[in-house]
C-alpha cells in the first residue's frame, strides 16, 4: 500500500506576467483633444509558499507538476489601473524548505500562516499618461508588462520535533513511541517495519508536552545506500536531542552506538554535536547484574537508562531526563 507520507516534491512554478499599460487618448464630445489617459497594467500573480500547521505531509503537491499564477490585467482608459493577477498559494507543513535547481535555499517555513514569495509576478506596464510632456503632449505608446518568473522548485519537509529516536531496525523505537505518546505506529517483529517517520506528543506534567520523532531504522553502511539509506535522516536535523535506543539483546552495545553515531556524522557532521541520551530498550529481559555489565562496556561519562516499553520500566524517568535536557 502506498504511503500518504510525502516529504520531497519538485514543482514547476510560473508567476504571472504584468499587464500592459494602455495607450488610450481621451475623446469626448466637447473635449476633442483630451490627451492621453491610459492607465497602468496590473501586477502579475505571485507564487507564494504558506505554512499550515494542519498539514504533516507534502502529499497534496505530489501530483501538481505545473503551477501558474494569473497574469495581470491591462490598463484602461481614464487612467484606470488593471487588476492584479491572482496569487497562487502552496500550503505546506511547518518545517518545509524550498530550494532552486542549484540547491540554493529560497525560504523556510517555521511558523503557521508564514508566507514566502517564491516567484514574484511581473510588474505592470505604465500607461501613456506617464509619458506626457511639454514636447510630447499626445504619446501614443505605453509600456508592456514585465514577464513573470519560472523555475523548478524543490520542496523538502523536515519534521519539527524535540526528540529524535535513533536506532537499528527492531530496536524498539516504534514500541517506545506508542508507549509514551498517543501515536499508533506499525509494530512487528521484523526489520524495517517503520517505512516513514512518525510523530508523537509526550504529555508531561503540569500540562506541558514535547514532540518525539521516530524515523526508520539505520544500519551500518546507510551512507552507501544500504537499508533505507539516508532518505529520512533530514527529519532529525532539527531535533534538540537524539535518543539512541540499543536493544538489550544486542551483541555489542557500545559498538552499536558507535556505528549509529558514525552513520549520522557521515550524513551531517553537525548531528554528532547534538545532545544525546542512550537508552537500553527491552530491559525487562535483564537483571541488575546484567545491567551493571552493560554499563561497564561504556566509558565512565556515559549515562544509560534501562527502559522497557512493554512493562513501563523507567519510562517516567526517561521523560524526566528528556525534559531536563530540553530545558
Amino acid at each position: 500500500m502506498q504511503s500518504n507520507f510525502v516529504d520531497y516534491v519538485k514543482v514547476n512554478c510560473k508567476s504571472g506576467h504584468g499587464g500592459a499599460g494602455s495607450a488610450h487618448l481621451h475623446r469626448a464630445k466637447y473635449i476633442p483633444k483630451g490627451g492621453p489617459d491610459g492607465g497602468d497594467g496590473g501586477r502579475g500573480g505571485h507564487v507564494v509558499l504558506r505554512g499550515n500547521n494542519q498539514l504533516w505531509t507534502l502529499l497534496a503537491l505530489k501530483y501538481l507538476r505545473h503551477i501558474k499564477a494569473e497574469n495581470g490585467k491591462p490598463g484602461g482608459k481614464q487612467e484606470l489601473t488593471g487588476a492584479n493577477g491572482a496569487d497562487v498559494y502552496l500550503d505546506v507543513p511547518i518545517g518545509t524548505i524550498a530550494k532552486d535547481e542549484k540547491g540554493n535555499i529560497l525560504g523556510e517555513i517555521t511558523e503557521d500562516k508564514q508566507e514566502i514569495i517564491l516567484l514574484k509576478g511581473g510588474k505592470g506596464g505604465l500607461g501613456n499618461s506617464h509619458f506626457k510632456s511639454s514636447t510630447n503632449q499626445t504619446p501614443r505608446y505605453a509600456q508592456p508588462g514585465l514577464e513573470g518568473e519560472e523555475a523548478v522548485v524543490t520542496l523538502e519537509l523536515k519534521l519539527l520535533a524535540d526528540v529524535g529516536l535513533v536506532g537499528f531496525p527492531n530496536a524498539g523505537k516504534s514500541t517506545l513511541l506508542s508507549a509514551i505518546t498517543s501515536a499508533k505506529p506499525k509494530i512487528a517483529n521484523y526489520a524495517f517495519t517503520t517505512l516513514v517517520p512518525n510523530l508523537g506528543i509526550v504529555e508531561y506534567r503540569d500540562f506541558q508536552s514535547f514532540v518525539v520523532a521516530d524515523i526508520p531504522g539505520i544500519i551500518e553502511g546507510a551512507s552507501e545506500g544500504k537499508g533505507l539509506g539516508y532518505r529520512f535522516l533530514r527529519h532529525i536535523e532539527r531535533n534538540s536531542i537524539l535518543l539512541f535506543l540499543i536493544p538489550a539483546d544486542a551483541e555489542d552495545y557500545y559498538k552499536e552506538y558507535q556505528i549509529l553515531l558514525n552513520e549520522l556524522a557521515k550524513y551531517n557532521p553537525e548531528l554528532a554535536d547534538k545532545e544525546r541520551l542512550i537508552a537500553i530498550s527491552k530491559s525487562d529481559l535483564l537483571d541488575k547484574e546484567l545491567e551493571e555489565e552493560i554499563i561497564k562496556t561504556f566509558p565512565e561519562n556515559f549515562k544509560l537508562i534501562f527502559i522497557s516499553a512493554v512493562t513501563g520500566k523507567n519510562l517516567v524517568e526517561l521523560k524526566d531526563e528528556l525534559w531536563k535536557i530540553l530545558h
